[in-house]
């Protein structure tokens, strides 16, 4: 096989599941919870559903192919620019059975396309980036729907098997990660984004990172020692924002006599201690960080925990090596609604022996979202470039919401501070070779 058609191929593979899983995620509730606006936060299910097909014509059909507008007066209704998430419910949007055949009828002609089309002589077209592109933008909202369903209240309408159980994890607590340079970003995947590249050498002094993410037993040490009313902990936004909104516990926790529970895709549960944190902002991971008399990693240190391979000075794809991930590595793709147990997936963890890097829980780090020396915005600065700036902190590495087309080593995530309906987790770190 040619690497052009492996790259169709690959192509293919990603679009059909992209919409499988779409499908999955619209399918399982009736219609009026798909034009319900479940959260603030987010938009109604359907916004979702037309936008991926919008997204995947005007890219696809339209730029690549240079075909005309199938509905050129949705396209402002499925800006998400010119319209925030709260107001999107007020917008006369494509009802339910529309929006699924108006992507359906957007995707029959993009296969078409794909089958036809040269893997070269442009940008977009290169690698099949532009394909690649929609596959990650369709599973990013895809996730996006998955917190929408978390948000959703009523009864359960995903299942999923849990991950396997996983024997206590009895390593190390921490790793070393040696100082000097080392390769940040890529200039060489090629459906990496704009705010990916270019590569770049980084030098980063010792550090000491936790092997595996903060665990819901750990975080709960925090709260049980007043964490929440320590302003000795926090940053002053972070004291106010918590102290403005009566946050005293991750989103979706409450207590129930001297046990914690929480609410997972209309389910309540006990927490299990065992699993990485979820649904914390940045400002809770920063004070369990300074409470534990550490910090969280920034994101060159992340991205060198992950990808530093010290044999031979090289940084790989992921923390496993260049392979694509597989069911040992990481939990990935929506195909467990939860996170594994901290220390989980030992096939995947770096050379320098730190786990669970990729999947499982988005890793918040003190970085800002800023652009690589060299940045070039392509194709749209409204992916990356427009969010530049101390605004938004990063995230790294993915939570088990996310799909491996849209996970790797070099992918940058970002969101505000307060943010908490996301898959959100951490893991701290601390400066010093002793």
């Amino acid at each position: 096989m040619t690497d052009t058609e492996s790259l169709r191929k690959r192509a293919l593979t990603t679009l059909i599941t992209a919409r499988e899983r779409t499908t999955l995620l619209t399918s399982c509730v009736e219609d009026p919870d798909l034009t319900a606006q479940h959260s603030p936060l987010m938009s109604p299910l359907v916004w979702d559903l037309a936008h991926i097909g919008n997204q995947e014509e005007q890219w696809l059909l339209r730029a690549v192919a240079g075909r005309e507008a199938m509905r050129p007066e949705i396209d402002s209704l499925y800006d998400a620019f010119e319209h925030p998430r709260s107001e999107r419910p007020t917008l006369p949007l494509l009802p339910p059975a529309e929006a699924r055949q108006y992507a359906a009828e957007v995707r029959g002609r993009v296969l078409d396309l794909l089958e036809s089309t040269a893997f070269h002589g442009s940008r977009l077209t290169e690698a099949g980036f532009a394909f690649g592109m929609i596959a990650q933008h369709e599973q990013q909202h895809d996730e996006t729907m998955l917190i929408t369903h978390q948000l959703r209240r009523g009864p359960q309408a995903l299942t999923a098997p849990d991950p396997e159980p996983a024997p206590l994890f009895t390593g190390p607590s921490e790793v070393l990660v040696p100082g000097g340079p080392f390769t940040m970003g890529t200039s060489d995947e090629p459906w990496a984004l704009d705010n990916e590249r270019p590569a770049h050498r980084r030098e980063v002094a010792p550090f000491f990172i936790d092997t595996t993410p903060v665990s819901n037993g750990a975080y709960q040490a925090f709260i049980a020692d007043g964490g929440y009313d320590d302003e000795r902990w926090w940053a002053p936004a972070g004291w106010a924002h918590i102290r403005q909104h009566s946050i005293h516990a991750p989103l979706f926790w409450h207590r129930d006599g001297k046990q914690w529970l929480r609410r997972r895709f209309g389910v309540t549960e006990v927490v299990p201690p065992e699993e990485p944190v979820l649904h914390v902002s940045w400002y809770e991971a920063d004070a369990y960080a300074r409470w534990a008399g550490r910090r969280l990693p920034t994101e060159a240190e992340w991205e060198k925990a992950a990808r530093h391979d010290p044999v031979g000075d090289r940084s790989t794809r992921y923390p496993w090596g260049d392979a694509d991930p597989e069911a040992e590595h990481a939990n990935l793709g929506q195909r467990h609604l939860r996170p594994a147990p901290v220390g989980s997936y030992p096939e995947g963890e770096s050379p320098l022996g730190v786990r669970q890097l990729i999947g499982d829980a988005w890793e918040w780090t003190a970085s800002d979202f800023l652009p690589y020396p060299g940045f070039r915005a392509f194709p749209y600065k409204e992916y990356s470039e427009v969010f530049f700036g101390p605004e938004y902190k990063v995230l790294r590495g993915g939570s088990f919401a996310v799909d491996a087309v849209a996970c790797r080593g070099t992918f940058r995530n970002w969101d505000y501070p307060i943010r908490r309906q996301i898959f959100s987790g951490f893991r701290t770190a601390r400066s010093g070779a002793v």
